[in-house]
Parts: C-alpha cells; sequence; structure tokens
C-alpha cells in the first residue's frame, strides 16, 4: 500500500510501466470512467487528488508524472473497476501507444 484515505486506496501495479507506477482506485465500485455519474462528481475529483499525493510520497512529483484512465476495452482497461495509474520516474514519450 502507497497511500490511502477514506474514500480510495493507492498501491503499486503488478505489472509498472516505468519505475514508478501506481494506481489509485475508489473504494466503492465504479466499473469505469464511462459508467460514473454525476453523483459521482467528488470521488472523481477525490482520485485526481490521490494523484498528486501519490507522485509527492514517491518522489515523482517535481520531475513529472503522467495520469491515465483506460475506458473499455479498446483504450486498454482490462480490470472493470475504475483506477487512475499514476506513472513516473522516467521521461515519458508522445504518443503514449
Amino acid at each position: 500500500m502507497v497511500l490511502e484515505d477514506e474514500d480510495w486506496l493507492a498501491f503499486h501495479d503488478t505489472n509498472p510501466q516505468a519505475p514508478t507506477h501506481v494506481l489509485v482506485i475508489p473504494k466503492r465500485h465504479v466499473a469505469g470512467l464511462r459508467e460514473a455519474a454525476p453523483e459521482d462528481q467528488a470521488l472523481l475529483g477525490k482520485l485526481l487528488l490521490g494523484a498528486q499525493q501519490v507522485a509527492a510520497a514517491t518522489g515523482i512529483q517535481e520531475t513529472g508524472f503522467r495520469t491515465v484512465i483506460n475506458s473499455g476495452a479498446n483504450a486498454g482497461q482490462t480490470v472493470f473497476h475504475l483506477h487512475v495509474h499514476v506513472i513516473g520516474g522516467r521521461a515519458m514519450g508522445w504518443p503514449p501507444g
């Protein structure tokens, strides 16, 4: 576990794509960003602020980091529980893939 609060938790990805690769996930089930409802607005904001906290806690905030939310199979979503990838620790290319 990297960090946790009352609404989300963050842990290292089991298949990291960079030296730092952490997932921030809500404790309440939301299948994905496509399924998020207007009442999830506060939770979505908390996930992004959680990503910021993860970047600070893992030492990548100053050098830069990428946040990614995959939505649907064509986007590469394989786990159907909303999560934010926080990726850093190396230079990132564009386009991402």
